[in-house]
């Protein structure tokens, strides 16, 4: 097929993470965002989405030519929102080039009219001045004076020049109102990177009202804490660090799609133990980012197609802890976490002082309080960094990492959390993580549950599951999990996302820790019933979707 010309303003299909060929348009990336080196690429923002990217050309193709064929082949309610948003856009820039049109046609009508009447006024302002010049000739020497300087006022100074010598601007330098700022998120960024920030949306160009730019994409931050006191550079002019009035913190990266490339690796020398759903992608996004990294997993062979990626192999945990500079983990449970440090060749006997490990299983406080203290007994220094999100998530470098412990590790890790996640945040000390990550997917199972049970109890009373799904998605609850996990339900396609096992578990020590502090916990309570019947019904290592099946059997 012949190459097609592509360039800047075009409406495009372009091929984005677990999305099928989706709407966009072809803009000017953000000043600080370097294009990645290799095939040429155009940095595409996505309609109906919060998305943007680096995008190579190949995966790129024109809107219009291909329109029919995308929306035969597509036929997901997000899908025809975008391409929706995308006709809006269209009409929105139809109606701008009209009105445009018709501006310039009065503003030229307007000229005219103006250099006719100039001429007029030109010639009215020659017969006044030479009435004024007989006058002052016959004046007094006092009236000679006072005519004088009315006339090198009005006769000597052209309009124009009249005009410069009001102006305090220096020569060739233009207004601030007519330079170019057809590129409004160069100067975004800017003010990001230096300024507080609460919240913002694309700033209009000078050129544009407010009203008519583009409604879906007004977001480069992908996310935001509430209320941001102090701010400050960290590490790199990509990585924002926000106090909050809580005392916690969060690392923030501009959108991790669009800005990995230009990410700058730490020197150190990085260790990686667990390959399992969530750390495979996390390993792959290190080493594509350039860092140095050393591998180990209990089943060698998922350790081949990371060598083979330039990762190096450890044979055991304590080897690995030993050769590098920062160790992270990453299990599937609290005795896992324990056996990875506590046992034969672990973790602990490759501490030695300034040896860093940073646990990213998702476990209980007591459990990473208790790792913590037999870390740091050995000189070493330690944090917990639990991850919120799934595999495919992890994959696209888009996780939430939820920090506590040491804050000088949780800086020095700044580049490998860029690399794998979209936000990250230092919440205090050690055990704050765990219970927040809990509280996380507390929320998360106990909804996924719900959902499970709306979609039953629409069959069962004769409504159809489609329809209340498209209902949800129009409504408040809308959002890509509850789209994801229906359809995976409408489908009967369970292949693991998240594990239904891991999120019972993580509901099982979610109520225990509101036990610990007497505080009831009814919801998660109901939710875990119907995962431990799902997991009786041998679904613990499909996806967490699969609770649906506790249901219908």
């Amino acid at each position: 097929m012949a190459a097609v010309s592509l360039r800047l303003g075009d409406l495009v299909w372009g091929k984005l993470g677990r999305y099928p060929p989706w709407p966009g348009k072809i803009v000017n990336p953000p000043k600080d965002l370097k294009k990645p080196r290799g095939k040429k690429c155009f940095f595409v923002k996505f309609f109906g989405t919060e998305d943007h990217a680096w995008i190579k050309v190949e995966q790129l193709k024109p809107y219009h030519p291909h329109k029919e064929e995308m929306i035969k082949i597509n036929k997901g309610k997000r899908f025809q929102q975008a391409v929706d948003a995308v006709e809006e856009f269209l009409r929105k820039t139809k109606g701008k080039d009209q009105a445009s049109s018709h501006n310039s046609t009065e503003e030229k009508n307007r000229r005219n009219s103006s250099e006719e009447r100039g001429k007029q006024s030109a010639g009215e302002e020659k017969r006044k001045a030479s009435l004024s010049e007989g006058k002052v000739k016959k004046g007094t020497g006092e009236g000679k004076k006072r005519v004088s300087s009315v006339s090198s006022e009005r006769g000597s100074k052209s309009p124009l020049k009249r005009a410069q010598d009001q102006s305090p601007r220096k020569r060739g330098r233009p207004p601030k109102d007519e330079k170019d700022l057809t590129i409004p998120e160069s100067s975004t960024v800017k003010r990001v990177m230096t300024g507080t920030v609460a919240g913002f949306k694309w700033p209009p160009s000078v050129s544009e009202p407010v009203k008519d730019n583009d409604p879906h994409f007004h977001h480069f931050l992908l996310s935001q804490t509430e209320k941001p006191a102090v701010c400050y550079q960290a590490i790199t002019k990509k990585l924002k660090v926000c106090e909050e009035e809580t005392g916690s913190t969060s690392i923030q990266a501009a959108d991790s799609t669009a800005i990995n490339g230009s990410i700058t690796p730490t020197d150190k020398k990085i260790g990686f133990l667990g390959l399992g759903l969530m750390g495979s992608g996390i390993v792959s996004n290190l080493l594509k980012m350039g860092h140095t990294v050393t591998v180990w997993n209990r089943t060698a062979e998922k350790c081949d197609l990371f060598i083979q990626e330039g990762a190096r192999l450890g044979r055991t945990p304590a080897e690995v802890v030993s050769t590098c500079d920062i160790t992270f983990a990453c299990v599937s449970d609290p005795k896992a976490a324990k056996d990875l440090v506590l046992g034969p060749s672990g973790v602990l006997q490759g501490i030695r002082p300034g040896k860093c490990y940073v646990d990213m299983s998702t476990v209980d406080a007591d459990t990473v309080t208790e790792l913590a203290q037999v870390i740091v007994s050995r000189g070493g220094r330690f944090l917990e960094a639990p991850v919120s999100g799934n595999q495919q998530l992890s994959n696209d470098g888009m996780l939430v990492i939820l920090a506590a412990g040491d804050r000088g590790l949780y800086e020095d890790c700044s580049s490998c959390f860029q690399a794998m996640g979209k936000t990250s945040f230092f919440l205090g000390e050690v055990g704050n993580a765990a219970k927040m990550m809990l509280i996380v997917n507390m929320v998360q199972g106990s909804f996924m549950a719900t959902i499970a049970e709306g979609l039953t109890l629409a069959q069962v009373t004769g409504q159809s599951q489609q329809t209340l799904l498209d209902i949800l998605n129009q409504g408040q609850l809308a959002s890509i999990f509850l789209d994801q996990k229906c359809q995976n339900i409408l489908q009967g396609n369970f292949k693991p996302d998240f594990y239904l096992k891991y999120i019972q578990k993580d509901l099982r020590l979610a109520i225990a820790l509101g036990d610990s502090v007497n505080h009831p916990t009814p919801m998660a309570a109901a939710a875990n019933e119907v995962y431990k019947r799902a997991k009786a019904l041998d679904q613990s290592d499909n996806d967490m979707s699969a609770v649906y099946r506790a249901y219908i059997h």
